[in-house]
Order: C-alpha cells, then sequence, then structure tokens
C-alpha cells in the first residue's frame, strides 16, 4: 500500500469529516479511503445508458426492475420544399 499526505485542510472540513467517521465507525484514514475510492470508482465506470444508471443507483437499496426501451430507428428527414 502506498501513502499520500494531504496538507492544509480547513479545520472545518476535518472536523466534519471526523464526525463522519465517527458515524460509521471509521478511523478518520478508513473513511478517507472509502471516499476516495467510491470517486475513482465512479470516473472507472461510466454508464452506457440511463436505464443501466438508474440500476446501478438503487442496487443497494433492493434494485428496480426497468424494462429495456426497445431501439428505435430514426424515420425519413422532413423536406422543406413546397
Amino acid at each position: 500500500m502506498s501513502s499520500v499526505t494531504i496538507r492544509n485542510i480547513d479545520p472545518a472540513v476535518k472536523d466534519r469529516l471526523r464526525r463522519r467517521a465517527a458515524r460509521r465507525g471509521r478511523s478518520m484514514a478508513a473513511e478517507l479511503r472509502a471516499i476516495v475510492s467510491a470517486a475513482v470508482q465512479e470516473d472507472a465506470a461510466p454508464a452506457s445508458n440511463l436505464a443501466e444508471a438508474i440500476r446501478r443507483r438503487f442496487a443497494p437499496l433492493g434494485g428496480v426492475d426497468l424494462e429495456p426501451h426497445p431501439p428505435v430507428t430514426p424515420g425519413a428527414p422532413p423536406t422543406f420544399e413546397s
């Protein structure tokens, strides 16, 4: 494992982090690791479509059952000639 040092943290932010970690029963270091891991996982796996993003968002809450939308083929473009 590697280490990272973060300097010049606003004291109010540090206090909120300390309280957040305590609510979750973690140390401040463990809470920071969880926050950073979650932040980079969001960037690593972008949603392929809106329905998939909704499924992933609600999965921890028991999920949601969405029917996939059928593919839509575009029609002919409109003509503006009289």
